[in-house]
């Protein structure tokens, strides 16, 4: 039991970082989006990597707030989805000044590149299926850890 209380907090305070900087994301569209967030990590050894992270769903007139660490990295993309697979928005921000927090309102359906689009979904994608796989491994555990827990106090009586 410790082991998945561990796990839940290390997911859960993943996101707050000393000297990171904020997005808010705010949306004014009419219709609820999904959004997502794929930060670009410059290493020079490892060349160009993506992070990617679920924002969630925000409705209209309301705001997310997200904490990214920029250490090795200048520049985020944002994907909003309407549905499951029907990405209506995509924008890059480039990060000129890491000490000055970033306010984003989403004001139209706009795609700035087709191509990074491509890449986003992509990475969306495979967000998508390790969650799941995540999520599958987390419910079979906790579902052993409650059949040997059962059997353990049946066999005492």
């Amino acid at each position: 039991m410790t082991l998945f209380t561990y796990y839940f907090v290390t997911k859960s305070l993943v996101q707050f970082r000393a000297d990171s900087l904020t997005v808010q994301l705010i949306n004014t569209l009419p219709l609820p989006l999904d959004f997502y967030l794929i930060k670009l990590n410059s290493d020079k050894e490892d060349g160009v990597s993506y992070e990617t992270r679920h924002v969630g769903t925000i409705r209209t007139n309301f705001f997310r707030i997200e904490h990214l660490d920029m250490q090795h990295s200048d520049e985020f993309w944002i994907a909003g989805f309407m549905g499951k697979k029907n990405m209506v928005y995509f924008s890059q921000h480039s990060i000129p000044n890491k000490n000055e927090d970033q306010i984003i309102e989403v004001h139209n359906y706009i795609n700035q590149s087709e191509k990074l689009s491509g890449i986003s979904k992509t990475l969306i994608g495979d967000l998508k299926l390790e969650n799941m796989k995540t999520a599958i491994w987390i419910t079979l555990d906790l579902l052993l850890l409650f059949l040997n827990t059962t059997l353990l106090l049946r066999r005492s009586k």
